[in-house]
């Protein structure tokens, strides 16, 4: 575990008001300067009137739209969804490490894929996984129990905490599971394969290789062979016990047409799980606890509801409806630091947004962080509020979208909220955090919005 943090630079007294922020560009950039930006961090391409605005437009290379409207992006995600496939840009990041899974299949492809996935997420499989997630959570403030006085990297641990769910949901049981290797192909593909190549701005065809991606994608092909042997052998083999992810799968068949997965589907298909449902769940649960830090008081009120119903004992998946508070805080989470926070779609036919013409071939782009921190949807929208979701309430459904929303809504969007809220009131009934001076985490995008520099917290036990 990684106790050593280094402050980074002065924070404005502006800044101390509300938790950090990305900057958002306000004036124009080149395609050029766009690369650059993207590089390093892909929201400081988003410019700033986007979150004053329903539609931004501007060319690099391919004309692009930025929409923030609820009834545009309704359009784009539902309404019309058959004329917005993913981006060709979204799809070459991560072809190489996923194929043609759910989270990049396309028309009858992807529906028969969803319907055969679909039962494998359902309440009832939900919660005989969950004394998973409570075992992850127990583990997890053992760790940092362990650590004593010094400060603890909680990006770190939750990446460590999520990815034991995550590894033992899939492939439990398995001892031929290499899940140091697995982690680190994952953690190795994000950090070099995600980021915008030159050629993506310019709409270079996609047969032009791209070095960087094609480096790290030789590091999952060892992962994708020994995940093939495992499923294989879980195949001769069967299930033991209640099933996990991987025998839920395996049995899984298309409703409509009985077709069942290839062994190259089912594959795919896990290793999108594996990366999606760590990671996400991670960023998710470090930022939570960053703003519990940010603001005592929501995290005094937050202890005070886990320590009543849990009483000493990990959460379980039968609390979560008892923690509203709790769930409100990750909602909150979720909607100031989406983990995919930017959503990319390329037009096939002409349409109209916003009274803007979209020309066949543009980019369409759905930016979930400015939407989240738009001035005309959301009351002081960079303040942390977790009572803004009080009593069930909730903003229109095309303004919140931490899981996206039509018919490709996340598959694992219940799955990730009930681990979530088992992780962080198990730790915040056992642990009060308090942020180390001068170290402040610093939202950037490359495939998703994680905290750079990590969420350094020093926890006391209560």
């Amino acid at each position: 575990m990684n106790v050593r943090p280094i402050p980074n630079a002065d924070v404005s007294e502006k800044d101390l008001l509300h938790p950090v922020r990305a900057k958002l560009v306000r004036t124009p950039l080149n395609a050029f300067q766009s690369w650059q930006a993207a590089r390093d961090n892909v929201l400081s391409i988003i410019p700033e009137v986007a979150t004053r605005e329903p539609i931004v437009s501007g060319g690099t290379g391919t004309p692009w739209h930025m929409v923030t409207d609820p009834t545009a992006i309704r359009r784009v995600l539902l309404e019309n969804v058959d004329n917005y496939p993913k981006s060709k840009v979204t799809k070459n990041l991560l072809r190489p490490a996923i194929g043609e899974s759910l989270f990049i299949a396309e028309g009858a492809h992807w529906r028969w894929q969803r319907r055969t996935a679909a039962p494998a997420f359902s309440h009832r499989n939900l919660m005989h996984l969950s004394p998973i997630m409570t075992r992850a959570a127990e583990r997890c403030a053992d760790r940092i129990a362990g650590v004593g006085n010094r400060a603890v990297n909680m990006l770190e641990e939750m990446v460590t905490t999520t990815f034991d769910v995550i590894a033992d949901v899939t492939f439990s049981g398995d001892t031929g599971f290499d899940r140091d290797g697995v982690h680190k192909a994952i953690e190795l593909y994000i950090a070099e394969a995600g980021k915008i190549s030159l050629f993506d701005v310019l709409g270079v065809p996609d047969w032009i290789p791209r070095p960087g991606r094609m480096v790290s994608a030789n590091g999952m092909a060892d992962m994708k062979d020994a995940a093939n042997k495992m499923i294989d052998a879980r195949e001769a083999k069967g299930p033991d016990g209640i099933p996990d992810l991987l025998d839920l799968l395996l049995q899984g068949e298309d409703p409509k047409t009985k077709r069942k997965m290839t062994t190259e589907e089912l594959r795919d298909n896990l290793l999108t799980f594996i990366v999606a449902g760590h990671e996400t769940t991670a960023l998710t649960l470090a930022w939570s606890l960053y703003l519990c830090a940010f603001d005592e008081t929501v995290q005094t009120r937050a202890r005070t509801e886990a320590k009543s119903v849990l009483k000493g004992r990990a959460a379980t998946g039968e609390d979560v409806a008892n923690l509203p508070y709790i769930r409100q805080i990750i909602d909150e989470a979720l909607r100031l630091y989406p983990p995919a926070a930017m959503v990319s779609r390329t037009a096939l036919k002409a349409d109209r947004l916003c009274g803007t013409r979209i020309n066949p071939g543009d980019t369409v782009i759905v930016p979930i962080y400015a939407l989240h921190r738009s001035r005309q949807l959301w009351d002081q929208p960079d303040s942390f509020d977790p009572d803004r979701w009080a009593n069930g309430a909730k903003p229109d459904r095309y303004a919140y979208l931490p899981f996206g929303d039509g018919p490709r809504i996340c598959i694992g969007a219940s799955f990730a909220l009930q681990e979530a809220v088992i992780i962080l009131a198990t730790l915040l009934s056992r642990f009060r955090f308090t942020s180390v001076k001068g170290v402040n985490p610093n939202p950037v995008m490359i495939i998703t919005l994680r905290p750079e520099g990590g969420v350094w917290l020093e926890a006391e036990a209560v």
